[in-house]
């Protein structure tokens, strides 16, 4: 059963998906339609996630919806500022990239709060753009998340060792990703086979971690809050803060090297803490084989329900 919940799941997900990357493709840029079409196909693979569980007879509950404890959603909001600003804190310290100070003076006068003095005014803009600005990006990434570490990452975690599901994972979710890469311009505009490459090691990296956020949580919101804050300070904060020197790109961005090593860097220690998702997995294994032996085989499911 739990191999043919993810290869419907699968089919679903790239079926609903590959009717947009056709319109984008065709188009040849990811602003087609004021940019609107994007958070169509990040929600491609919720609607793939909740049209599985019906066709499986499944509760939309074992997607995991529970609130979980405020740590784990804490510990989501500054992982990606952690591994972002590591990685073009570098890239800025040894002349890579320069700062970018039009950005700045651009950010106060949008702001328009006169009389304040310039670096406060800029540092109210940076509060709101990443709060607001994760808010905002939490309607999109849900969509995402619903299906990767809702329904893909529980599936695989029930045959797999975390490893693998963090591989597997990751993989496929840079396989989403790929086409608009390969044939629009979803890329920050170097060599599309090395911003591929890029993406995806990248992709890999941050699959492990939103993995075992995931599953230590026993909740998608921790994943999700993750991914909205990965998109938020990579391209709207950091971005914006970087000037390009000529191969600036090449180590920003989420297609260049430097979040390849510091996204990697952070993947290694959560693959260090695997044994957390795992002994967590032995445990709720060993509890359903102690109802079964307690009730008999009519009375497990609604008394493993109510255990969990």
């Amino acid at each position: 059963m739990t191999r043919r919940a993810i290869y419907i799941f699968l089919a679903l997900t790239f079926t609903f998906s590959a009717v947009l990357w056709t319109l984008v493709i065709w188009s040849g840029h990811l602003n087609m339609a004021f940019g609107l079409v994007i958070p169509a196909l990040m929600w491609c693979p919720a609607l793939a996630a909740l049209v599985s569980c019906r066709l499986l007879g499944r509760d939309i509950r074992t997607i995991g919806w529970q609130w979980p404890k405020p740590k784990y959603l804490i510990a989501a909001y500054f992982i990606p500022l952690a591994y972002t600003s590591a990685s073009y804190g570098f890239v800025w310290a040894v002349g890579l990239a320069g700062w970018n100070s039009q950005f700045v003076g651009a950010a106060v006068q949008e702001l328009g709060l006169t009389g304040l003095p310039r670096s406060l005014s800029f540092a109210v803009c940076i509060a709101l753009m990443t709060t607001g600005g994760v808010i905002e990006n939490l309607s999109t990434t849900l969509g995402e998340e619903i299906g990767w570490r809702g329904f893909l990452v529980p599936e695989l975690a029930k045959k797999m060792s975390f490893t693998r599901v963090g591989l597997v994972s990751g993989f496929i979710w840079a396989a989403w990703h790929s086409p608009l890469i390969v044939f629009a311009d979803y890329n920050a505009s170097t060599n599309r086979c090395y911003a591929l490459v890029c993406s995806s090691v990248t992709c890999i990296s941050v699959s492990f971690i939103l993995a075992w956020i995931r599953l230590k949580s026993e909740s998608i919101w921790p994943a999700a809050l993750l991914h909205a804050s990965h998109n938020l300070f990579i391209p709207v904060v950091f971005d914006n803060l970087t000037r390009n020197t000529g191969t600036t790109f090449w180590y920003t961005t989420e297609f260049g090297v430097g979040l390849v090593a510091t996204s990697a860097a952070f993947a290694l220690y959560f693959w260090h803490r695997r044994g957390d998702v795992e002994e967590r997995k032995i445990a709720d294994t060993t509890t359903r084989y102690d109802v079964l032996a307690k009730f008999g085989p009519g009375k497990v499911l609604a008394e493993y329900e109510g255990l969990r």
